[in-house]
Formats: C-alpha cells, structure tokens, sequence
C-alpha cells in the first residue's frame, strides 16, 4: 500500500514588482482614466475646431468668389494658387510685419501691467485691494466695441479730454490733434485700448499665482539674507512660471488676431491701409473685395503661424526649467 504525503504544497514567495514599474502602471491607469473624463469635451471641441478648420482649408483650395457663394457659378479647384498670390504680394508681408509689432507691443503691456498691478495687489489692504479688482474687472467686462468708442471719445481731436489736458498743460501743439491719422500713433491708440482691456486676466492669474506661494518658503529666503529682489527672481518667478506661460499664450492668441479695435479705431485699417493687421486685411480681401478663397488662405496662415509661436514658446519654456 502506497502512502501519500499529506505535507501541503510549499508556496512560492510572490515576486516583488519593482517601484518604477508600480508608478508606470498607475500613470497608465490614471491616464486612462483623465482620457474618459476629458473624452466628451475633446468631442465637442472637435465639433466645434476641428469642422470650421476643415471648411476653411477646403475654401482655400478653390477660386471661390460671390458668384460661388451664391450659386450661380460652379467652384474651381485652384490648388494652392490662393497661397501663392498670397505670398508673393508685397502688402501681405507688409501686414504681417505690422501685425507681429503690434501684437508684441501689446503681450509685452498686458504682462508688463497685469503682473505690476497683481504685485500691487498682494502688498495693498483688502479695500484697496477690492477697489483695484474692480476697476480691472471693470474693463475686462467692457465689450471691445464700446470700448474702442470710449477711448476714439477720449481721444478725440476737437471734443477729447486727453488733447484738453495736454493744451491745459501748456502743450498748445495738441489742439485739434488727431491720434488716428498717423500709423504709429493710430497703432500705439490701439495697442493702448488693447492693454487696458486685457491685463485684468494677466493680474488675476498672477495675483492668484503670488498668493500660492508658501509663506515659509519666502521667510527661509528672507533668513536666508536675500534681497526682494533675489526672492522675486529666483523664488516667486520659477513658482509662477507655468501661469505666467499660460497667460503669454493666451495674450499672444488674442493680441495676433485683433479685429475689432483696429476696425474701430481705424476705421477699417486707417488711411491707405496704413493700420491693417491680419484679421483686418482677411477681412477685406474675403467680404469688401468677395475674395473668400484668398481670405481662407489668410486665415489658415494666421492659424499655422499662431501654431508655430505657441509651440517655440512652449518648448523654450520647458527648455529653461528643465536646465
């Protein structure tokens, strides 16, 4: 008769999974799990994006006029025609030079004011405080038309407070001076009613940055001997580096494809076109001259060159904080 152990089978000790490999497998399943909550919302945005882009590339593509629009006349398929009358038109480059100033000149204003007033912001009393949120909110609230029709009031060349100051002054060569017929002055008009109505989103972003800074990380600098200066540049600055990226980013989306103030206070681009910007000159080439097929092609190149200075902008971001 043959005996059988009854001795239970040793288990084997379960292998240890390494720590990398445990944080790489929940990156994965968090991943998966960010991609089903943003899912409905990336749908709707390719909806809403990604359609209208399409349509805008196809129109370019075509000699698509009035008659096209109507009906009355079959389109033609151009190829890139639209593109290289585009681009080999002297007044194009010429836009576009006036365009990458004036949207710079703006960026630079808006970040300049914004982030000096959220400064502000955090070292004022809580009326003060609550003063100067209002009157930025105050402007940011105010539509782009009437704001543009407030300042052209404000700038007026008969009736405007800024030319009755400045005679008042003793400056007796700014009676009945206009602000608009001149290119550069016409643009710094512009780019002024620009800054002012968008800087209030670059001071609440930054102001909201300035009060998420420990407090004991700028007590140990201040123990640490360094000056005000020091912290803000070496301690605040990389703390509120990722918002200060995001509010360049959306002050260069904005600032680049201005329309309405330019349209206003120009009166469609200023005397000879001595004022059009991108927006502006897509605009005339596509409805004022019923060139809609040379006014997509405008507006995908705006788009591919929005594209471009986001991702270099981008990438240099990341490039310094990773050095």
């Amino acid at each position: 008769m043959t005996t059988q152990s009854t001795r239970p089978a040793q288990r084997q000790a379960p292998t240890a999974v390494p720590a990398s490999a445990r944080r790489r497998r929940r990156g994965v399943r968090d991943g998966r799990t960010a991609a089903l909550y943003l899912a409905p919302a990336g749908i709707l945005l390719l909806g809403l994006l990604a359609y209208p882009l399409y349509q805008l590339v196809l129109i370019s593509f075509y000699d698509y006029g009035q008659a096209e629009a109507a009906g009355n006349a079959p389109l033609v398929f151009i190829g890139f025609d639209n593109y290289a009358q585009l681009l080999s038109a002297v007044q194009f480059w010429e836009v576009l030079a006036k365009t990458i100033g004036f949207a710079a000149v703006c960026v630079l204003g808006s970040l300049a004011v914004g982030t000096s007033l959220a400064v502000l912001a955090s070292r004022v009393r809580a009326v003060p405080r609550m003063l100067l949120f209002l009157a930025a909110l105050g402007a940011w609230a105010t539509p782009a038309m009437a704001g543009s029709y407030i300042w052209l009031f404000l700038f007026d060349s008969d009736f405007g407070l800024v030319n009755e100051v400045l005679v008042g002054l003793g400056l007796n060569a700014m009676a009945g001076h206009s602000w608009t017929f001149g290119t550069y002055s016409a643009f710094g008009l512009v780019a002024l009613e620009v800054i002012w109505c968008s800087f209030p989103f670059v001071m609440v972003t930054m102001y909201a940055g300035i009060q998420g800074v420990p407090e004991e990380v700028l007590e140990a600098a201040a123990l640490d001997g360094a000056s005000w200066t020091r912290i803000a540049t070496s301690v605040v600055l990389p703390i509120l580096r990722p918002l200060l990226m995001i509010a360049t980013i959306q002050s260069i989306i904005w600032d680049f494809k201005v329309f309405t103030q330019i349209y206003v206070m120009t009166n469609g681009g200023g005397v000879a076109g001595r004022n059009l910007v991108l927006n502006v000159y897509a605009y005339q080439e596509a409805f004022a001259g019923a060139e809609y097929g040379l006014g997509a092609a405008i507006g995908v190149v705006m788009t591919l060159i929005l594209l471009s200075i986001t991702t270099l902008y981008v990438r240099s971001q990341r490039r310094s904080v990773e050095l």
